[in-house]
């Protein structure tokens, strides 16, 4: 019997013998005027063990059995499981083997099995968060993470990914080069989805500004002239943001950090070798579920986006940008 039990027995038997009401005894033991009185009725029959509760000693009745721990330590102990966490160990044992089980209670699994190690956290440099967008397409996050996203089954090393900074409403796509035409392809797929974004926000690389010239500023360089996906942009009534730290874009840097974990695995999982199973992957699989789990509704926010016209045509600006670029 524990201490707090011990006390509520103490407080019982005092409100028995009379020495304080039952309504005082409640107070104390932080219960209903009722439930002592029901207590009271049942040390009639049970004496003091009326305080200890009845499933003392006996397994919970939500406990899982015990074939299912086997089963799902049997298929994380498979190679290609090897570097799973509890959480995303969890979401694929239930979507790929009906085997509906806890986070935390895997991870107690996995750590009675070997299988994972409980990790401290780190101390890190930390940088102010900007404040979110207000709308749905006031401002897209737009970048390329290089990685070897087949783990060596196949030639597949480009993401370019839109992210809303609003709401992290995702898309994206795997390309073979990292590339002003594939950028620009993965740009019009968005667009056809959404409507034109109000701003877009980018990194400094070449495909979006153009490097000044020796001898003169950067701010007029990149005034003067602008890159072909800089004249696509302007053309379609698109603005352009860049970022002069990877911090400023942290939004999408985070998400690429997720996907180099998450999507690297589930495709793992999948067996995906080619790009164009890696592109159904992200389209049939990916990125439904980032934008159900981890994007917040985009019904919730105004929509910013603007529609296409029949006038505006990205393909139109592209082979307008090549021409000026020849002269």
């Amino acid at each position: 019997m524990s201490q707090e039990e011990r006390d509520y027995l103490d407080w019982l038997k005092r409100a028995k013998d009379g020495s304080i009401t039952q309504r005082a005894a409640a107070v104390k033991m932080g219960v209903s005027d009722r439930w002592v009185r029901t207590l009271l009725e049942r040390m009639e029959r049970q004496g003091d063990l009326v305080v200890v509760h009845g499933l003392r000693g006996r397994p919970s009745n939500r406990k899982l059995p015990e074939k299912t721990k086997r089963q799902a330590l049997a298929i994380l102990k498979r190679p290609e499981w090897q570097d799973f966490g509890p959480t995303l160990a969890a979401e694929q044992l239930g979507k790929r083997h009906q085997i509906q089980v806890g986070k935390e209670t895997l991870r107690g699994w996995m750590m009675e099995g070997g299988l994972w190690r409980s990790k401290s956290r780190e101390l890190v440099e930390v940088h102010p968060w900007r404040a979110r967008r207000s709308g749905f397409g006031e401002l897209v996050q737009w970048d390329t993470s290089e990685h070897d996203w087949l783990e060596g089954r196949g030639r597949v090393r480009y993401l370019v990914r839109l992210i809303d900074d609003a709401t992290s409403w995702s898309w994206g796509r795997f390309v073979d080069s990292d590339a002003t035409p594939q950028n620009m392809g993965v740009l019009w797929e968005y667009l056809e989805r959404n409507g034109r974004m109000v701003d877009t926000y980018t990194d400094r690389d070449s495909m979006f500004v153009v490097p000044p010239r020796p001898g003169e500023g950067a701010e007029r360089g990149q005034n003067d002239r602008l890159t072909q996906i800089g004249r696509a942009l302007r053309e379609l009534g698109i603005g352009s943001i860049v970022a002069y730290s990877p911090q400023a874009k942290g939004r999408i840097e985070r998400s690429f950090r997720t996907a180099q974990d998450r999507l690297v695995k589930q495709m793992r999982l999948a067996k995906i070798a080619t790009l164009k199973d890696a592109n159904a992957f992200l389209e049939n699989e990916y990125w439904p579920e980032w934008n159900e789990r981890f994007a917040s509704p985009v019904k919730d926010f105004p929509n910013f986006h603007r529609p296409l016209t029949p006038q505006l045509d990205l393909s139109d600006s592209q082979s307008r940008g090549r021409t000026c670029d020849r002269q």
